[in-house]
């Protein structure tokens, strides 16, 4: 994770641009590895069966997205703001092993997930059951329940946080983070506005394959996502060392436009 005070950060347009960047990388890397949610996808093809279908997602999407990104900008402004005021900022070091630590964390998540992808497979996807509610409730529930584990979400905001940025970047990354997050059901939901006759075969197609495959493909992109955050982790710690690796360090980061 980063964690840069203002003086570390700089105050030259170059410095702040590329820490954004910076930052946008990650938030977008946790943030398509934790967009393939069996949990907020599944309702989203049920959706997509039913009368209405278009309108039934777009609501459900919408949903899904604002309150995801008002419980982070909350937690970002919030408890983040405070944990701040009662810890010292670690220095880049102790940054540069922190991300050493989350891609750690997120490469061992792909492990776990490759290894029990067929038992995970055999889990019935969630069935929405929506009664009387709208798709609009619909994913507004299942978000506000899922959001007190969205532990890559915390790993993301908690990044944002450590950064010390205005209040208008940091809710700026927690939309990108969110945008990535609902990816999917844009997919379907684009699915429905131009595949035609087409949309209910295809998206059934991937209903089925969801079911199937969600922990394969979930570990390889929690693999991609591990290796760039530990990647730019070891990079960080490298670039002090006179030896190879250390001048690769310097080379790819200075290609990347990261301070060091």
């Amino acid at each position: 994770m980063i964690s840069l005070s203002k003086e570390q950060s700089g105050d030259a347009p170059a410095d702040r641009c590329a820490l954004m960047l910076r930052l946008i990388g990650l938030v977008v890397s946790i943030g398509i590895a934790d967009s393939l949610n069996p949990t907020t996808i599944a309702p989203a093809l049920y959706l997509a069966a039913g009368e209405g279908a278009r309108r039934q997602v777009a609501e459900f999407t919408l949903a899904v997205f604002a309150v995801y990104l008002l419980g982070g900008v909350a937690i970002a402004l919030g408890p983040g703001e405070l944990l701040l005021t009662l810890i010292p900022r670690p220095g880049r070091h102790l940054s540069y092993l922190l991300e050493v630590v989350a891609g750690g964390a997120m490469l061992t998540a792909a492990v776990f997930l490759w290894g029990y992808r067929n038992r995970l497979a055999e889990r019935e996807p969630p069935d929405p059951r929506l009664g009387g509610r709208s798709s609009a409730l619909l994913g507004a529930t299942i978000t506000a329940v899922e959001l007190p584990t969205a532990f890559p979400y915390f790993a993301a905001i908690a990044t944002v946080v450590g950064a010390d940025l205005d209040v208008g970047r940091v809710v700026f990354l927690l939309v990108v983070f969110n945008v990535c997050f609902i990816a999917p059901l844009l997919g379907i939901l684009a699915t429905l506005t131009f595949a035609g006759p087409d949309a209910q075969r295809l998206l059934s197609n991937g209903r089925e394959r969801l079911e199937k495959r969600w922990p394969a493909v979930l570990a390889i992109l929690a693999l991609l996502a591990g290796l760039i955050v530990t990647l730019l982790g070891v990079t960080g710690l490298a670039v002090g060392h006179h030896n190879d690796f250390g001048t690769f360090a310097r080379r790819l980061r200075r290609y990347l436009h990261l301070r060091h």
